[in-house]
């Protein structure tokens, strides 16, 4: 029988709501610039091109509720606000319409970004991994099934810090629909139970400092909570 040189690294998973089970975590990833406003304020033109992507380890899961560190290596730490998508069946090169059938469950999410040194890799035609693939960057509540819940494809999402609301948008201003992503993604990946994607963010992002407390809520499924601690 085999053994392991280093014991093996901890399954990430999130819980589920309404259950003791949860959902195992495999890949995550997150859709860039997916509504108008946020892209404007990114400097982006928001039409329809084919979306595209990066993606965070699941080793950087980090549930609601946690304080993190503020991280290092970054004077510009900012938030985005998402709803996260938990896919539960198989797809690879499907319709929209079947991709929608494979949406398991919706949570709260927030994708955390060293915007610094993300200013700095687009300018020097780099990868994005270090702002956004970092310890505890991606923050994550209680998932819903869809059979619960149903379908949320439209709705108020926000975010506030210490109290005052920064981010304000609506699910039904996405630029490619939930079922488009899904689709659009099995046309690069095979797709599988535990893989969460992240949709992206309306306007609004801003930077935080240690001290900070964050609430973010998407009408109909709930809220999220994450505190900025010190500085490691």
């Amino acid at each position: 029988m085999s053994s392991y040189v280093f014991p093996p690294v901890p399954v990430p998973s999130a819980p589920v709501r309404g259950s003791d089970a949860r959902y195992a975590v495999s890949r995550i990833f997150c859709v860039g610039r997916n509504y108008a406003d946020h892209a404007r304020e990114m400097g982006a033109d928001p039409t329809r091109e084919p979306p595209f992507y990066f993606t965070k380890p699941a080793t950087a899961l980090t549930p609601s509720g946690a304080t993190v560190a503020y991280p290092p290596q970054t004077q510009n730490y900012h938030y985005e606000m998402e709803l996260v998508l938990a896919i539960g069946a198989p797809v690879f090169k499907v319709t929209p319409d079947a991709a929608r059938a494979a949406i398991w469950g919706y949570a709260t999410g927030l994708d955390m970004t060293r915007r610094d040194l993300q200013a700095a890799a687009k300018a020097a035609g780099k990868p994005w991994d270090t702002a956004k693939g970092f310890d505890q960057s991606a923050i994550l509540g209680e998932i819903a099934r869809v059979s619960e819940l149903g379908l949320l494809e439209k709705g108020v999402i926000t975010l506030s810090v210490n109290g005052v609301e920064k981010q304000r948008g609506d699910l039904a201003d996405m630029i490619w629909s939930q079922a488009e992503i899904v689709s659009n993604l099995s046309q690069l990946y095979h797709l599988q139970p535990g893989d969460l994607i992240y949709t992206g963010t309306p306007a609004g992002v801003g930077a935080v400092v240690p001290g900070d407390v964050l609430h973010g809520h998407i009408e109909g499924l709930g809220d999220i909570h994450l505190t900025i601690g010190p500085a490691e």
